[in-house]
């Protein structure tokens, strides 16, 4: 019995031990300690509780992330509601702002504000009882929400239990979820690797991960939070907004570093100024400052409207607007066939760049806006955001305007356009030989991860299709030494490489022709377990949905986006002309040593010897696996040089790092 007492004593001490070091890493941002020590400390915790799991706490560190999937979430009712913010669009209308809650004080009062930066994220309330996170709810309308504690005890700048000792018996704090450019942007190039939409916007894709059913893909998000107020405290009372932050800090929960306490509102102008200029500095991205009357019993005299508080503001730092004429709308078609509207605007300056055209992103956002041609609009261009239609001046309207339609088929080349399913809003041309996908299609095809023909790059193949050299994906294989001698810039030594480069693409792999065939959702990961699941072309042909849904990897969409590809008839002509020229379209399976099975490999910086792509081919003929991220599960980062932020996360987690010779030896099943 005292041995299990000193256990679960030195348990409690590594928790508290950890808690503080989460503090001052993520509160305070000045670690005591390195990663690697940190995780030492998280593996000596663990593996207590794996021996003891009488004294696991849902409150321990290594409870963050629940291993189960939700079922949905349940509704919460705020016991306080939680309210939006007016905003203000000018220096102007801030001054306004002041004027008007003296007057509702109907005193002379000197205002004290607190300035913070308005992050562009998702807002969430999250209930402490006696130190403990008990629940984590989104805002909903405000009055009802969603509860989704399991996603938000996976964001590691939330604190499972609060620090110290003099916190309240409850509390509701209330923060913003954010995700930063750096993982957005990750995020993005992976979904568009599997074949998936990408997010709009970082602010879409923190929405999108805290709707996610399985905790264990939140985490993987790498979601942050920031505390901005609270809804409701009870055993504690507070003076001030600013001294609330504070104290907050104080406790273990994460404050904006950048929150300031403005003697007076020439302050805050300053504030705003200063932050407008600085805003593209940050790692996440902000749209204003959020001013806020510091006292709180000033806050209470002044109280709130139905929708937003008195005593607090938005300024939002003002986005480049100008208004124009639309003067036609199109419709363009990407590689994939998506038809895409694009309003053809009447030239105007807007942030120091000429706008001419504006994407209208789908047709239901064309119905949201009620676009016409002819309309005028008001456009906008925030930072390097492609410039979108904020809305239609209605009073302008002319006369007899035409709303838009859905094209009955493809603006190219007539072909049938479909969705994918009837609930999504994007429209796809179904021909892979449309012309408005051939340019796109065929340097994805060229591209290294496919067909890898090296040469066959932008500038050629816009002489190429231009010229109407080739019409369709098998022209290219068609075209002679001669050929290329008629294109700019091309002698004899260049044409001779690039003849040579597109006769040896014909030995790819029936994996890289898969992928290279820009086939809706399937990424490189996809062709390969498609490949080596079939391994003959011929076979895709016969394929049902049913067939491909059995395969784990592989989910409803992109059995039926597979299965429609192979339907059309011009893609079985086109898959027997490329045998006619030569190709050989099944995977020979390779008889090899599992010498690396059990073993995942993430790669990063470049190798000396192999592309990425055959790199990670050859650990999978080896039996091992390979990841595109970083996590607990990897076993060896492979570095090459000039290598990313894997490396830094690699050390971080304490996963395992070797160079290229010493991966060459794990190939031959030699020990490193």
């Amino acid at each position: 019995m005292k041995d299990l007492k000193k256990i679960k004593e030195k348990i409690e001490k590594l928790r508290e031990l950890i808690r503080y070091h989460d503090w001052r890493y993520y509160v305070l941002a000045d670690p005591e300690i390195s990663d690697k020590e940190y995780d030492d400390l998280l593996k000596e915790l663990k593996k207590l509780e794996e021996k003891y799991p009488q004294f696991i706490t849902s409150d321990s560190p290594t409870q963050r992330v629940s291993g189960a999937v939700l079922e949905g979430f349940p509704t919460v009712k705020h016991r306080i509601k939680m309210l939006s913010l007016d905003n203000t669009y000018s220096i102007e209308e801030l001054k306004e702002w002041e004027e008007k809650i003296k007057r509702m004080l109907k005193r002379d009062v000197k205002l004290e504000y607190t300035a913070e930066l308005k992050i562009d994220g998702v807002s969430c309330a999250l209930l402490y009882r006696d130190g403990l996170l008990v629940q984590g709810a989104t805002r909903g309308d405000g009055e009802r929400g969603e509860d989704i504690t399991p996603n938000i005890r996976t964001i590691s700048t939330i604190p499972l239990r609060l620090m110290g000792k003099d916190f309240p018996s409850r509390i509701e704090v209330r923060g913003e979820i954010y995700m930063e450019k750096e993982d957005f942007k990750k995020l993005n190039e992976e979904r568009k690797k599997k074949g998936e939409s990408p997010f709009a916007n970082p602010r879409n894709a923190a929405s999108g991960s805290l709707k996610l059913l399985d905790p264990r893909l939140v985490k993987e998000r790498n979601l942050k939070c920031f505390i901005h107020s609270f809804g409701w405290v009870e055993g504690v009372e507070f003076d001030t907004h600013y001294q609330f932050l504070s104290k907050v800090r104080e406790w273990g929960l994460r404050v904006n570093p950048a929150t300031r306490c403005c003697k007076d509102l020439e302050e805050v102008i300053q504030y705003c100024k200063e932050w407008q200029e600085r805003k593209d500095s940050l790692e996440y991205e902000v749209d204003g400052v959020v001013v806020k009357v510091n006292s709180f019993s000033l806050q209470k005299e002044l109280g709130a409207t139905l929708k937003s508080p008195r005593w607090a503001v938005a300024y939002k730092f003002p986005a480049h607007q100008a208004t124009t004429t639309v003067e036609d709308i199109i419709f363009s078609v990407g590689r994939t066939g998506m038809v895409t509207p694009v309003a053809m605007l009447k030239p105007v300056e807007c942030g120091g760049v000429v706008i001419s055209r504006a994407t209208l992103h789908n047709f239901d956002e064309i119905e949201r806006l009620d676009v016409r041609v002819k309309d005028t609009v008001l456009i906008e261009r925030a930072g390097e955001v492609i410039p979108k239609i904020v809305k239609v001046i209605i009073s302008k309207r002319k006369k007899g305007a035409k709303k838009v339609k859905v094209p009955q088929a493809c603006p190219v080349c007539g072909g049938k356009i479909m969705k994918e399913k009837e609930e999504e809003v994007y429209w796809f041309c179904i021909n892979p030989n449309c012309p408005a996908r051939l340019k796109q299609s065929l340097l994805h095809f060229a591209s290294r991860a496919a067909l890898d023909i090296e040469g066959l790059g932008e500038s050629v193949v816009n002489e190429l299709v231009e010229r109407k050299m080739v019409k369709s994906l098998v022209d290219i294989y068609k075209l002679t030494k001669e050929d290329f001698l008629r294109l700019p810039l091309f002698a004899e030594k260049k044409a001779d490489n690039l003849y040579h480069a597109i006769g040896e693409s014909k030995k790819r792999s029936l994996a890289r022709f898969l992928y290279g065939l820009g086939i809706r959702y399937v990424g490189e990961k996809i062709a390969q377990v498609l490949a080596k699941k079939f391994r003959d072309i011929d076979k895709f042909f016969e394929l049902k949905e049913p067939d491909l849904e059995r395969i784990p990897e592989i989910g409803p969409m992109v059995a039926s986006s597979v299965v429609k590809f192979f339907s059309q008839p011009q893609v079985k002509e086109m898959i027997e002309e490329f045998k006619r020229l030569g190709f050989n379209l099944k995977e020979e399976e390779k008889i090899k040593k599992n010498i690396l099975k059990g073993k995942v490999f993430v790669f990063t910086g470049e190798l000396e010897d192999f592309t990425r792509t055959q790199a990670q081919k050859v650990v999978e003929e080896l039996g091992g696996k390979w990841s595109s991220s970083v996590s607990k599960n990897t076993n060896y980062v492979v570095v090459g040089k000039n290598p990313g932020s894997k490396f830094e996360k690699a050390k971080k987690l304490g996963v395992r790092m070797i160079r290229e010779e010493e991966f060459k030896k794990l190939l031959k099943g030699e020990k490193v």
